[in-house]
């Protein structure tokens, strides 16, 4: 199992989180708690190995924009959590990973014809279109939609549900931020717990 620490804002959590076992690291570029400029995303980029995906997030953002940030920051995916097209979406010179949040299985299939490299299952809309820590019914999920699909789950992920997540869900990878941290901060000791589990779960 895959597992991706999102909204690092320094070089010393992203390499925490690499040393206990990380796949992927995210940049949040959209407002948020966590929103990172991004020359300080360049930084610590620069910094990690070639081989760790490194995704920017993005809410309803110009694609103007997007790139330059991707060049800025030195990305290798573009992670969309807003309202965008199928056509903006083909448009960016990045893989796109697509966040959705789930509210039916006939709406879950349709997805998978955006042109994606991920679709990432979120928690509800919050305050902020990702990142709100809440989780939704893993179990209303109809797991013949998403057998064998590159599937990232996320969304109110923490190390008491994270096991059950995964063998409810079984997708390729797992996401999470606000469910490793104490107090708005990551917790060095809550990552290293999170990964364990995740990858010990199937």
């Amino acid at each position: 199992m895959r597992v991706k620490i999102c909204g690092i804002m320094d070089v010393n959590t992203a390499r925490v989180a690499l040393d206990y076992g990380a796949d992927a690291l995210g940049f949040v570029f959209a407002e948020s708690k966590r929103k990172i400029l991004p020359e300080i995303a360049g930084e610590i980029i620069s910094q990690l190995p070639k081989e760790v995906i490194k995704v920017g997030v993005f809410v309803n953002e110009t694609k103007d924009e997007i790139e330059r940030i991707a060049a800025i920051a030195g990305l290798t995916h573009i992670q969309l959590h807003g309202d965008e097209t199928e056509v903006f979406s083909s448009s960016l010179s990045l893989p796109v990973i697509k966040a959705i949040s789930f509210h039916s299985n006939e709406e879950l299939a349709g997805y998978f014809q955006y042109p994606c490299e991920y679709l990432l299952l979120d928690g509800p809309k919050g305050k902020y279109r990702g990142g709100n820590g809440t989780a939704f019914a893993w179990s209303e999920v109809n797991p013949t939609i998403i057998d064998g699909k590159k599937v990232i789950l996320a969304g109110g992920l923490h190390v008491g549900n994270i096991e059950a997540a995964i063998k409810t869900i079984r997708p390729c990878m797992v996401d999470v931020s606000s469910g490793v941290e104490t107090e708005g901060v990551k917790d060095f000791r809550k990552i290293k717990e999170f990964i364990k589990k995740a990858k010990g779960a199937i």
